[in-house]
């Protein structure tokens, strides 16, 4: 099969897809153990080790079984943690001298998907090119012959500290003359992987945390709760009076949170109030934050009248933090609230965000709803049409007469933005503007346009 008609296994965050149907059945997951084992087993020393986490969806026992046996039967160790945060997976791979991390999560979808997702030693997502190796070698058996002696083959441990070692991390990212004496947290886990290390973390630094989500059965990871769904969170923080609300996601890699009001504070609110804090401290790094493509235009005004500049990527928080390293700058994310602090961690860590947010709160002494009421959102209308076929839209002229015409009618006070998913056949349509009505009927227009253009549906 040539390169150019092999099918591609990474997506934008890893291999994904609906478990126990291709890609992501154990015995992909077991191939592509054994080419990460293989890949990474580069580095001369007595043993080599592969350290794997998951989340708490049902189908994450089969496939951290499966890849255990794929990197043992090359000759690697493997370290399993069992249920741990992404960015936790992330700091251990560095933390243990580990040759790589494996994550098993489909991070905030429903406990029918997975997914798996490599780190590098350096706690690092991988870059492109080392996921086409992994790639090339399972779709193309050149590892079928391969495999360890029988005096070589890898053992595998499962290590009971790993939550304390996080714990531990975490806390040391909360500035040590602070505490959280006095705070009314609540939490909403999404009965995913920071279920017990969301809790404790809070705790130890003395909130007074009221729980939610800490439950999960395998089957309601993200299920009306969490960051894709804070109305729960939001009447919990009413109901205790708390100062705060905090949903993480099903990996806790990203985070939303509630003022004590019950109304939301996104990942674009949240990047504004930590940008205007360094920038105060004088800990903002090269002048700018980098965000997405899709990140509101109210940041973009809100750092401009800080004297910084926004950063834009394509959506996926691996492009920011590559984009940070490459422009040496500590502050960045994403509006679904996937915040990037390099001062602290390699990617986007949902618990680290409300910790440097509630850090403001506590050195400010405001709350957060006075904290963020001077960042003005414009409104933003996100639609996704259901394609028959993905043709480049650059090969449909009715489509860039249409872009052009809301463009001008924007005329330059907003955005339009059209773009396809990278794991469904779909095509998004963003437009943003100063009226929200007109914004959402350029966004049905151009929506409509697609859908005669592509065979499209809602």
């Amino acid at each position: 099969m040539s390169q150019a008609t092999r099918p591609k296994l990474f997506g934008t965050d890893g291999v994904r897809g609906t478990a126990n149907v291709h890609p992501m059945t154990a015995e992909m997951a077991l191939l592509l153990g054994r080419a990460a084992a293989h890949v990474f087993h580069r580095r001369a020393c007595e043993r080599h080790r592969i350290i794997i986490g998951k989340d708490t969806r049902l189908s994450g026992y089969m496939f951290e079984d499966a890849l255990a046996a794929g990197i043992c039967s090359m000759g690697v160790d493997v370290i399993q943690v069992g249920p741990m945060p992404t960015p936790g997976m992330a700091f251990l791979t560095a933390d243990m001298r580990c040759d790589a991390g494996v994550m098993i999560s489909a991070s905030h979808n429903p406990y029918q998907d997975n997914g798996i997702k490599f780190f590098s030693r350096d706690g690092f997502k991988l870059p492109d090119e080392i996921e086409e190796r992994i790639e090339e070698l399972v779709l193309s058996g050149e590892l079928d012959a391969v495999r360890a002696s029988a005096d070589d083959i890898g053992r595998a441990r499962r290590i009971d500290d790993a939550e304390g070692r996080y714990v531990v991390f975490l806390k040391k990212t909360f500035p040590m003359d602070l505490t959280l004496d006095g705070l009314r947290v609540v939490l909403d886990c999404a009965h995913g992987a920071a279920y017990k290390v969301g809790p404790t973390v809070l705790e130890e630094l003395g909130a007074e945390v009221f729980k939610l989500g800490v439950e999960p059965n395998g089957r309601n990871i993200n299920d009306g709760c969490g960051s894709l769904f804070p109305q729960k969170l939001a009447a919990k923080v009413r109901e205790v009076r708390a100062d705060v609300g905090i949903a993480l996601d099903g990996d806790a890699d990203r985070c939303v949170l509630v003022c004590e009001k019950g109304n939301e504070v996104d990942g674009d609110a949240l990047l504004a109030l930590c940008a205007r804090d360094r920038v105060e401290r004088g800990s903002l790094r090269g002048g700018a934050v980098v965000g997405t493509v899709m990140s509101n235009m109210g940041l973009e005004k809100e750092l401009s009248s800080l004297g910084l500049k926004l950063i834009r990527t394509q959506v996926g928080d691996r492009y920011v933090v590559e984009a940070m390293r490459a422009g040496g700058y500590n502050l960045g994310g994403e509006q679904s609230g996937h915040i990037v602090f390099l001062d602290h961690n390699t990617t986007g860590d949902g618990l680290i965000t409300a910790l440097q947010t509630l850090a403001v709160m506590k050195r400010k002494g405001r709350m957060l709803s006075e904290l963020v009421s001077g960042f003005i959102r414009f409104p933003q209308v996100l639609l996704s049409v259901r394609v028959a076929e993905k043709r480049p839209l650059e090969d449909m002229p009715e489509m860039r007469d249409a872009v052009r015409k809301v463009e001008a009618e924007l005329a330059g006070a907003g955005r339009v933005l059209i773009r396809y998913s990278g794991t469904e056949p779909k095509v998004r349509v963003m437009v943003e503007g100063e009226d929200e009505s007109r914004v959402r009927e350029f966004a049905q227009h151009l929506a409509d346009c697609l859908r005669r253009g592509l065979g499209g549906s809602q």
